[in-house]
């Protein structure tokens, strides 16, 4: 079953081929290669809460990021401008940050702990971040939906080091165990088909997913005790992609019409989008946020995670004025016209966010819309990319949460000692119906969203 080279190898593009998710093989120490990317809480209506966290790479200007509060109410710098309309369901966070982030060296690498808080362990074979945020908040509210949770973005893994570090680190932000990312897919098509199947999607996964346990069975017996430890972690994706399969079984059999709550968008309201990549990056991210959006709307998930690009990217999105790639721009030597091209690329970000909740800000639920329902994060994961400097992050969060949180503002803990991050996550988590009394380096919700 297992596809060899002339040299006879291991094929790392022959192995979990197929399975419609972006999946890439831990780093095995018996492979010299790394393998090719492949009744939840509500609100007053009784519509679901939905959690959404948003990430771009490579920080932002400084100089143009963040809101002031003033007696006329809460002004937007310029790289936040495209919210403007959005204002009064958006909240600005100023000084929060990770602690357990590692200064020195490893560059943007050992900041990659957005979601979970926890130390990013140093090194190029077993990786380790912890089991974020958004997969603990799925593990709850997937119990009511055919897929707990939706992972995108547009860029896959690759694998390179620097100071000890692999590059793994750069292309995720979802855990859904501390040793394992969340399998993220980065083609439309393929997003569009996990959520809306009609049932063909899954019997081509359960057919591969006989092939996956195949092929792990005889390349089981090829790797080293440690590989075989890594390679059993790694293979926790395959069962969870066998339980999504088996959970949308069971939705696709149940007659829920009348049934409480029910979604105002019954079906997909754009067509399936074509195979592979789309050739302009603005029509991969406009298309992703569309499947996010719908996703929502239609009550098949109510947790999901976007990353608009993997940090360290050099992403070129054809903005007018903007020359070269965003890594390259980020590192602006305080020269005028970098920062302004960096600036353009933040506000262009904020654009096409702003679009996706325009979006759900437009969706009726009743005595709300599914903005005012939904907690949706945008984050990067330094804050003066120039420097590495993740000292504070850039931190929004737009929408309502059922009723729970008030907009308008920008909320300044940068004075105060204990301005975790985690603090965060811990109030969302709770309004998402999973509560807990400790999350990463935090034991204390933050209190005054609302």
């Amino acid at each position: 079953m297992i596809t060899r080279h002339p040299n006879d190898t291991i094929s790392r593009r022959r192995f979990l081929r197929g399975l419609g998710i972006a999946m890439s093989l831990p780093w095995l120490e018996s492979l010299n290669s790394w393998g090719a990317a492949a009744a939840g809480v509500s609100g007053a209506s009784g519509a679901p809460r939905r959690l959404a966290v948003c990430f771009m790479g490579n920080g932002v200007n400084p100089f143009h990021w963040g809101a002031e509060n003033t007696p006329q109410g809460m002004q937007l710098l310029k790289s936040l401008s495209p919210l403007e309309s959005l204002k009064d369901k958006l909240l600005v966070f100023k000084g929060l940050w990770n602690p357990t982030t590692v200064a020195g060296p490893g560059g943007h690498y050992p900041k990659m702990n957005l979601l979970s808080g926890l130390t990013v362990k140093q090194t190029t074979t077993d990786v380790q971040v912890g089991t974020t945020m958004d997969q603990l908040v799925a593990a709850e509210t997937g119990k009511h939906t055919p897929m707990p949770s939706i992972v995108l973005g547009t860029e896959g893994p690759s694998y390179s080091t620097d100071a000890g570090y692999t590059s793994i680190y750069s292309a995720y932000i979802s855990w859904s165990s501390p040793t394992s990312p969340a399998p993220k897919e980065i083609y439309p098509q393929q997003a569009f088909d996990q959520l809306f199947d009609d049932g063909s999607q899954r019997k081509r996964d359960k057919s591969v997913l006989d092939l996956v346990n195949d092929d792990a069975k005889a390349l089981r017996t090829r790797l080293s005790k440690h590989d075989v430890h890594k390679l059993d972690e790694y293979l926790t994706s395959v069962r969870e992609l066998e339980q999504r399969i088996e959970r949308a079984d069971e939705f696709s059999k149940a007659n829920t019409a009348g049934a409480g709550w029910q979604p105002t968008v019954k079906a997909p309201t754009f067509p399936r989008p074509a195979a592979g990549i789309p050739a302009k990056a603005n029509e991969h991210l406009r298309t992703m946020f569309d499947i996010m959006v719908l996703a929502f709307q239609m009550d098949r998930t109510r947790v999901a995670t976007f990353m608009l690009n993997n940090d360290l990217t050099n992403m070129n999105f054809g903005i007018e004025g903007v020359k070269g790639g965003v890594h390259e721009l980020s590192h602006h030597a305080n020269d005028p016209k970098r920062l302004e091209q960096y600036q353009l690329v933040n506000q262009h970000h904020m654009e096409l966010w702003a679009e996706a909740l325009q979006k759900m800000a437009a969706t009726n639920e009743g005595e709300r819309s599914l903005l005012d329902n939904s907690m949706a994060m945008f984050t990067s994961s330094l804050f003066d990319g120039n420097a590495h400097d993740s000292r504070q992050l850039p931190v929004l969060l737009a929408g309502g949460g059922g009723g729970t949180i008030k907009g308008g503002r920008m909320l300044d803990y940068s004075k105060e000692e204990n301005r975790k991050l985690c603090r965060l996550h811990m109030a969302l988590m709770d309004r998402m119906g999973c509560k807990t009394d400790h999350f990463g380096d935090a034991d204390k919700a933050l209190t005054d969203l609302a």
